[in-house]
């Protein structure tokens, strides 16, 4: 098993930045990509960025230029930098895990809230 906890999240103007963290232990050896989806009120849960042991990266269009995800593999831990949030931003962000970029997660943490007002 993998465990992530998130950090970070919260309350935020529109045009603001935000700096989300996870942490993963347990069987990380097990898990080569991390990343982050989001789930807005009434919409499905999305890919919004990923990024694997050897630094590459994926991004939503919508997020493009705006975030950015990292990674520290020393600490386990991962980052996505929002900048220029846009209300629209506003969701639900979970962190994930799987065995490679673009793979379906098959771990998740328990989500942190960005609230992006306007």
């Amino acid at each position: 098993q993998v465990q992530l906890v998130e950090s970070g999240g919260g309350l935020v103007q529109a045009g603001g930045s935000l700096r989300l963290s996870c942490a993963a232990s347990g069987m990380i050896f097990s898990i080569n990509a991390m990343g982050w989806y989001r789930q807005a009120p009434g919409k499905d849960r999305e890919l919004v960025a990923c990024i694997n042991s050897g630094s590459s990266t994926k991004y939503a269009d919508s997020v493009k230029g705006r975030f950015t995800i990292s990674r520290d593999n020393a600490k386990n831990t991962v980052y996505l930098q929002m900048n220029s949030l846009k209300p629209e931003d506003t969701a639900v962000y979970y962190c994930t895990a799987s065995s490679g970029l673009g793979r379906k997660p098959a771990y998740w943490g328990q989500g942190t809230q960005v609230t992006v007002s306007s």
